[in-house]
Parts: structure tokens; C-alpha cells; sequence
């Protein structure tokens, strides 16, 4: 026996668990569940309550809804999403110190990333009890999936053609419109109403769980789409999973996002490693879940065809090839899907129904806006009229934008993961009308593109910014100017704070006063 030799003693998951929490990894992370614990509670006062339902006076707790009750709720709220942004920002800062791109395909590490999911699963798990926030849409979900349960098309019956308290719950706007949703999530829509019934709370509770593997999903692909293409995959996970505007709207919201986002970055990411039907396949599930998701199909193209050019040259027999089983795999999931709910294609009557949203944040509608300011000192000019020619303009543009991205970003697999990201991304600037949670459409591939630090606190500011000038009870604040100067100083400062630690210099000044 050798003496003064001393064995490892292997450490314990919990002290290993203790470990990480002492890391500024850890810290932030604490900090961010700490956050969307106080969300959670928060929401029971501020959120979108389910309407002509007394499960709050049942369990004692109506006094949150109102008076001081409700003032001690917003509090609560509005601090968890501070805590969320500052653990945001925090978490960001490590992991863009430590970043580590490479210019080759396929190089980056996912070392570290593991711990990093467990982090965003803790900071989504409160908020899947939370009261839905931000918007009404979940019991528009529920609403129409009642309409199928029941023998209606909900792809031609608006949720007014059935009265009760799920069309009392959502919001009115919408009552008498069609699902633009795709087949398969009417068809789980419907499902979830066939196990709760028309009772609002467990259907909340049961949609938020089957949209949950969506984000799980979203947890495990966003960094491998990154790691894939030579970018760090921490930040990208930094960048999506931890982003408190998408954790927010996406889970306590919750919205189709959730699950459809989720599908789509891991459909694409089954191409990129080179299981191109597989990615197809789940593509088209995608799709049916909503349309939008069909916008990275064409780019699909591009994946498969850097593949074959990385083994031999590419011939035109290659492309038509590629092109007929693009067409075709995609199709037939969506007609499976199509065929089982047996409503044809009445979903794309609901799409034109988007043009009821009204804001800003999209160049047809500001430009709308400055035009009728503009003119105000000479004519009256109803917004109305100049919001329809300019919204046409802005869909003729997006089309030439989509083909223009489509062709731009042709060269290889990382190429046609960004241009992606930028097809999104013209989209959320040229379409009708954008909602926060409709971000998530580019922001799950944009950890494949270069941003800079400088571009990141943009993106951390538009972020933030969002997620204060749309309000949890479904208000929004963007033509409130004293409001709306309080959000961009805010989110301007969270930004300023993803490149410059404490950029207030508030420890100094704390430091002199001690």
C-alpha cells in the first residue's frame, strides 16, 4: 500500500450542481429562474385571466385582480422580467467572452451546452403554470378546436357560431374569424378540447403541454444548427432559449410559436446533417402547424445540393431531383394532415384575417402612419385607404424579397441557413402586421449568421423594448409617446449593458455614498 497517496473522491450531483451555481453561468441562470418565478406569480394578477370563470374567488384569491392586490401583482411581474433581462444580459456577457467561431463547417464545440439546457428548461418550468399573458390567443385555440370537436369547420366558422366560456375568454377581434392555423394543430387543438372539454384552465394547462415538446425541441436543435454551420453554439442558445421576450410570450403566452419554431429549426437542422428526407418530413409538420414555416422549405435545396457538390460536381438530373422530392415529401405530409382534419384548404381564409392588427413595428403600416401625419395639415386623409395601397406594396416587395434571399444565399449549407434567418426576417418587416412572438421565426436561425457584439445589443434592446411596450393584461403601448420614450430608454440601456458592464456606473456611485 503506498503512503501519502490520496484517492479522487467523486463528487455528488448535488455538489456538482452547487459548483455550477457558484459559476457566473450558474448565477445568471439562478437569477433568471428566480425571475420568471416572480412572473409566474405575477401573472395570476395581471394576465388575461379566463373571463366569467371563478376559480380565483373559489381559491381565495380574487383580491390579486384588483385594488392593491393587483398593484402588488404588477410588481411582482414587472421585477421577474427585470430579473429575466439583467440574467439575460449577465449570461450574455459570459458567453460572448468566451466565444468561439470558426469559418469552417461543422467545428464548433458544443462543450458547455449541456448545462446551458437545463438552465433554459428551469427558466421555462414556472412559467408553464403561469395565467396566459400578453395575449388571449390560447382560448382562440381552444375555441376553434371546439368547433371541429363539435362537427363545425373552423376553417369557415368563426368561434361566435358556439357560444360559451371559451368564446368569452378569448379575444373578440377574432370571434367571428377563421383558424389560419394548419391541419395538425387544429387537429390538436381538437384533441385537447375532446379531454377538457369547454373548462378554460385545463385546457390552458393541457395546450401548454403539448406545444412543450416544441420547445424542448428548440433547446436541443438551436445550438446543433449553430455548432453545424461553425458558429458557438452557446451564444445561439443565449441568444433564443434564454431571450425573456420568447421565453415569456412563447410559454406563459403561450402561442403556436412554441411548438411550431421549435419543429422548424429541427427540421432543418435533421438536412443539415444530412438526413434530408427526415428534415423534410418534420418541415412538413411544420407547415401544417402554420404556414409560415413553409419559408425555409426552398432553402432546403440548397442544403441537400452543397452535399452532393462537397462528393462529386452537380448535374441538372441532381437538381431536378432534389427539386421533385422537396416538392413531393412536403406535400404529401401536409395532404396526410389535410385528408385526416377534411377541410380542404380553407385555412388560407384565415390568413387574410391578419390585416385586423394594427402597428408600427411593420414598414407598410409606419409608412402608412407617416403619410396620413404628414398630410394632416393640408387634408384628412382616413388611414384606412393609405394602409391598404401600402400594404399591397409591401407584399409585391416581399415576394421579390423571398426570391431575391432565396437566389442571394445559394453557395452552401451555412449560406442557406442564413438566408433563411433573412427570409424571416423580411417577412416580420413587410408583411401586414407582427406580433413579439412572431420573432421567433428568425431568431431560431439567426445563431447561424456573424453578428457582432454591436448587433447583439440591438437585438437585446428591440427584445426588450417588445416586451414592454406590449403589456401582459393584452394592451399595447405603442402610441403612447411618455411610454414609449420609457421602453427605449430601458431597452436601450439593456443593450448598452450587453457591451459595457454596469454602464450607469452605478457601483461607483453606490461606493462613494458608503
Amino acid at each position: 500500500m503506498e503512503v501519502g497517496v490520496e484517492r479522487a473522491v467523486p463528487r455528488t450531483r448535488g455538489a456538482n450542481f452547487a459548483a455550477f451555481l457558484a459559476t457566473p453561468v450558474g448565477r445568471a441562470a439562478r437569477l433568471g429562474f428566480i425571475g420568471s418565478l416572480l412572473v409566474t406569480l405575477g401573472s395570476f394578477g395581471v394576465g388575461d385571466i379566463p373571463r366569467a370563470n371563478t376559480w380565483l374567488q373559489d381559491a381565495s384569491m380574487a383580491w390579486v385582480t384588483y385594488g392593491h392586490g393587483k398593484s402588488l401583482s404588477g410588481l411582482l411581474f414587472w421585477a421577474g422580467v427585470a430579473l429575466m433581462v439583467v440574467a439575460w444580459v449577465r449570461l450574455g456577457r459570459v458567453v460572448l467572452a468566451e466565444r468561439i467561431d470558426t469559418t469552417d463547417t461543422g467545428d464548433a464545440s458544443m462543450s458547455g451546452v449541456g448545462e446551458l439546457r437545463w438552465a433554459a428548461a428551469a427558466w421555462a418550468a414556472p412559467l408553464m403554470l403561469a395565467v396566459p399573458v400578453y395575449s388571449r390567443d390560447v382560448y382562440a385555440y381552444l375555441a376553434q378546436g371546439a368547433l371541429l370537436r363539435d362537427g363545425l369547420n373552423p376553417y369557415v366558422d368563426g368561434p361566435a357560431s358556439q357560444p360559451g366560456p371559451l368564446l368569452d375568454s378569448m379575444a373578440q377581434v377574432w370571434a367571428t374569424t377563421t383558424a389560419p392555423y394548419g391541419p395538425f394543430f387544429v387537429a390538436i387543438t381538437r384533441g385537447v378540447t375532446e379531454i377538457t372539454g369547454d373548462h378554460t384552465i385545463p385546457g390552458v394547462l393541457l395546450m401548454r403541454l403539448v406545444m412543450l415538446p416544441g420547445w424542448a425541441l428548440a433547446i436541443w436543435a438551436v445550438p446543433r444548427l449553430a455548432a453545424h454551420v461553425g458558429r458557438d453554439p452557446r451564444v445561439a442558445a443565449w441568444l433564443v432559449v434564454f431571450n425573456p421576450m420568447l421565453v415569456i410570450h412563447l410559454v406563459a403566452g403561450p402561442h403556436v410559436e412554441m411548438l411550431m419554431a421549435g419543429v422548424l429549426v429541427a427540421g432543418v437542422v435533421l438536412a443539415l446533417r444530412g438526413h434530408h428526407v427526415s428534415g423534410l418530413l418534420v418541415l412538413g409538420v411544420a407547415v401544417s402547424i402554420k404556414v409560415t414555416a413553409g419559408i425555409a422549405i426552398p432553402f432546403v435545396l440548397w442544403i441537400w445540393l452543397s452535399h452532393i457538390r462537397s462528393r462529386r460536381d452537380i448535374r441538372p438530373v441532381d437538381i431536378a431531383r432534389v427539386f421533385a422530392v422537396i416538392v413531393a415529401t412536403t406535400v404529401a405530409v401536409f395532404g396526410a394532415f389535410t385528408l385526416v382534419i377534411g377541410h380542404g384548404f380553407g385555412w388560407l381564409n384565415g390568413l387574410g384575417y391578419a390585416d385586423r392588427i394594427i402597428n408600427w413595428l411593420t414598414l407598410p403600416t409606419a409608412i402608412a402612419h407617416v403619410i396620413t401625419y404628414l398630410v394632416a395639415p393640408f387634408t384628412a386623409i382616413p388611414l384606412g385607404p393609405v394602409l391598404s395601397v401600402s400594404r399591397t406594396v409591401g407584399s409585391v416587395v416581399l415576394a421579390v424579397a423571398l426570391v431575391w434571399t432565396w437566389w442571394r444565399f445559394r453557395r452552401d449549407e451555412r449560406s442557406a441557413v442564413v438566408g433563411v434567418a433573412v427570409a424571416m426576417f423580411a417577412v416580420l418587416l413587410l408583411e401586414p402586421s407582427t406580433l413579439p412572438w412572431y420573432y421567433s421565426w428568425a431568431l431560431v436561425f439567426a445563431g447561424a449568421a456573424a453578428i457582432t457584439r454591436r448587433w447583439l445589443a440591438v437585438i437585446v434592446g428591440a427584445c426588450v423594448f417588445m416586451l414592454i411596450v406590449f403589456q401582459p393584461d393584452d394592451s399595447i403601448l405603442l402610441y403612447e409617446p411618455t411610454d414609449l420614450l420609457l421602453a427605449a430608454v430601458l431597452a436601450g440601456l439593456a443593450g448598452w449593458s450587453l457591451c459595457r458592464e454596469d454602464p450607469l456606473r452605478l457601483r461607483r456611485v453606490l461606493g462613494r455614498v458608503r
